[in-house]
């Protein structure tokens, strides 16, 4: 890893695109916040942008991810944290990088652009193509030789060999002159299927560098399934020298009355009270004290951990959620101090059983958790009585 201390003149920026749906990856979030392990796709790719040459960092996140995708750079970046920037993301891959060309500094004179799902990219491939535009001032890809017999094919019906001499597989961060790239995007009218192309249709020269078997895309279960069994056998550090000892975060939750069964909320079942719609039993409380605690460490949200692809959640319960979260909260050396939830409803009433739901929250997560209540004087759907919003505050301490 570089030491430079990063007063010196920066003259590059890397884009980092993590603003698309994941759709193929069927993880029920933005294929960039969906766990390796205890940490998102775009916390582990930020590691190898951190271990490349001190840059501008850019980070494009889908608008309602911004929040997120700061608390992971944040933790990635350590001291360098004062290079991050993180910006919407537009609807189409070219309009999420535009985004990001927007936002980079006026000194910059060498832009890379890498997608955030090509997570274990290390950051000596990264530095290899910035060396390369810097030496060359061409337009510069990584990539791979193709190893498989090529052929062509029409109607299931093979027609021909293509010579894989000829191919190779392109890879990311693709680097370009500032001045290139930023011509190319204003000149562009079509889509195109990877910045290089873009670069190429504006009449600029690319080359090619060698790229990392580890910077493959994760695009597919299987390729999920492939990077989190190398995560595991390399697992991210946790910790950073420079991150502070307590952070704070602040999570909040809201259901609609219309569940079937009983209300649960707040780890407490409450009969004769209407049920809460959601994945699970639709407790807000739980729910609001798991993004809280969450954000808090940095380690993403409920979506990221708690997803449609996690089965054994579907109607579970707050001690299953909060347990789980305080394993996590635990393999990423953090530890929750303490918990203060607000409910805001018209029913139940809170009171006769504040006591038992605080144990029941404190039981589970293994920390302290205190609840209030308020109405809101019949004001909004919370006073009309359709359903249950929570507000919890974390803090969280270095293990």
């Amino acid at each position: 890893m570089w030491s430079v201390s990063t007063a010196a003149p920066l003259r590059t920026a890397i884009i980092v695109v993590a603003a698309g749906s994941g759709t193929r990856l069927g993880r029920g979030a933005p294929k960039a916040f969906v766990g390796l392990d205890e940490h998102t796709i775009l916390r582990h790719c930020l590691r190898g942008v951190f271990d490349a040459e001190p840059a501008q960092v850019i980070v494009v996140a889908p608008e309602e991810r911004v929040g997120t995708a700061l608390a992971d750079a944040h933790e990635a970046a350590g001291p360098r944290r004062e290079l991050v920037t993180v910006v919407a993301g537009g609807a189409t891959r070219q309009a999420s990088v535009a985004a990001g060309l927007s936002r980079v500094w006026a000194d910059i004179e060498v832009v890379l652009v890498h997608d955030a799902a090509r997570a274990l990219t290390p950051g000596d491939a990264i530095d290899r193509v910035a060396d390369a535009v810097r030496r060359t001032g061409h337009g510069v890809v990584p990539t791979l030789p193709v190893v498989d017999t090529i052929k062509r094919v029409a109607a299931d019906t093979i027609t021909g060999v293509v010579d894989r001499s000829e191919l190779a597989a392109a890879q990311t961060p693709q680097g370009f002159r500032r001045d290139v790239l930023v011509a190319a995007y204003e000149r562009a009218h079509t889509e195109f299927t990877d910045d290089a192309a873009l670069v190429a249709d504006a009449g600029h020269e690319i080359d090619s560098v060698a790229g990392s078997p580890l910077a493959f895309k994760i695009t597919t279960p299987a390729d999920l399934d492939r990077a989190r069994a190398l995560v595991s056998a390399d697992p991210l550090p946790s910790v950073r020298p420079a991150a502070p000892a307590t952070r704070v975060g602040v999570g909040t939750d809201v259901h609609a009355f219309g569940g079937g069964g009983k209300l649960w909320l707040a780890g407490v079942a409450w009969p004769g009270e209407p049920a809460l719609s959601g994945h699970s039993d639709g407790d807000a409380v739980a729910h609001a004290i798991v993004d809280a605690v969450l954000g808090a460490a940095g380690l993403g949200d409920i979506g990221t951990h708690f997803g449609t692809d996690r089965p054994e959640f579907a109607g579970a319960h707050a001690d299953a959620f909060l347990a789980e979260t305080a394993r996590i909260l635990s393999r990423a050396g953090w530890r929750v101090e303490n918990v203060a939830v607000q409910v805001q409803a018209v029913r139940p009433k809170f009171a006769p059983r504040r006591g038992a739901a605080e144990r029941a929250l404190t039981d589970a997560l293994g920390a302290p958790v205190s609840v209030s209540a308020t109405t809101t004087d019949g004001l909004g759907f919370t006073g009309r009585g359709e359903g249950v919003q929570a507000i919890a505050v974390a803090l969280v301490a270095r293990a």
